[in-house]
């Protein structure tokens, strides 16, 4: 046998033989990022395309069968979009949209929320029959609920003929979006242990969902709302059959009347939508990772307790 001569352990370092171990995994291609940049530039240029050809029709004034290079920097005006300010349809409209999506967030957030967290907590088994049920104006489409509402209008009148009455068809309409969001955000969070924390404490049930659950689900609630506001205000089809004049039917009416003001509204409604995103981006950035709630000081009260005993 040969024998191992073990290094001294007060020796001198040896020196470095310049190699370099292997990295596990997959090699790393030289221009293996290059089909997503691809696939992404590619995406980019076909959504902006068309908002910039949407932009030049509605700020440049020049007719339509002189657009080209050689006038593309001639005559930009925002007059196709401040036209719309002086129409006092546009105001009500938009004043009765807001008043819609308004309504449809709260009685949302009043049904699905607590609806989500007792299915969570009571009834897990469950969950796959009422992801179905949301799921169901995906399958059927908006001219159906239409449909059925002509058919119900002569008797309900009374209803139907209020401005507000669209409020109860556009939470139909918003549930794929509001019970998914509040769907992830139970799951995100350790649901049990919290309100196990929070009811061991002596907070009854209205002081676990406001004080425990909401402020841990912060981020779900936003984003179920400003989807939902986003689904209201874009509505077009049960609004044009209840004449019911919200912000869409006046942008296809105004569009036919003032073709270049009623697309630079269409390009005003966009760039809105996009700020409203970026609004719900900012308001859902992660808190401060050191700032307490009453939830983690009672699940920490509960562990220090369990310990104890």
């Amino acid at each position: 046998m040969i024998p191992v001569v073990e290094p001294e352990l007060g020796g001198p370092p040896t020196a470095p033989t310049g190699y370099v171990p292997a990295v596990a995994g997959r090699p790393r291609r030289r221009f293996g990022r290059l089909a997503p940049n691809l696939v992404l530039l590619a995406s980019a240029l076909f959504f902006t395309f068309p908002l910039l050809s949407l932009a030049r029709f509605a700020l440049q004034n020049v007719p339509t069968v002189l657009l080209g290079w050689d006038t593309l920097f001639d005559k930009w005006s925002i007059s196709g979009i401040t036209a719309v300010f002086d129409e006092p349809q546009f105001w009500e409209s938009l004043r009765l949209s807001l008043k819609l999506a308004l309504g449809t967030v709260f009685i949302t957030l009043f049904l699905l929320l607590p609806t989500a967290i007792w299915v969570h907590l009571r009834v897990p088994k469950a969950r796959a029959f009422v992801e179905f049920v949301t799921v169901l104006p995906y399958m059927v489409p908006a001219i159906a609920l239409v449909a059925g509402i002509v058919v119900i209008k002569p008797h309900a009148r009374w209803f139907l003929n209020s401005d507000l009455s669209l409020i109860p068809f556009y939470v139909v309409l918003a549930l794929p979006f509001t019970y998914r969001s509040f769907d992830a955000g139970l799951k995100a969070i350790d649901l049990r242990t919290l309100v196990d924390a929070s009811r061991s404490l002596g907070a009854g049930w209205g002081a676990t969902v406001f004080r425990v659950l909401v402020p841990n689900m912060r981020s779900s609630i936003i984003y179920a709302s400003f989807l939902t506001a986003a689904v209201v205000m874009g509505e077009y089809t049960l609004a044009d059959t209840l004449l019911i004049e919200s912000l869409p039917p006046f942008q296809q009416k105004f569009v036919g009347r003032e073709p270049q003001a009623g697309y630079g509204l269409n390009l005003l409604a966009l760039v809105a939508t996009t700020l409203l995103f970026a609004m719900v981006t900012l308001l859902t950035r992660k808190r401060d990772p050191k700032r307490k709630t009453f939830a983690h000081m009672a699940a920490k009260t509960t562990l220090r307790t369990e310990k104890a005993a």
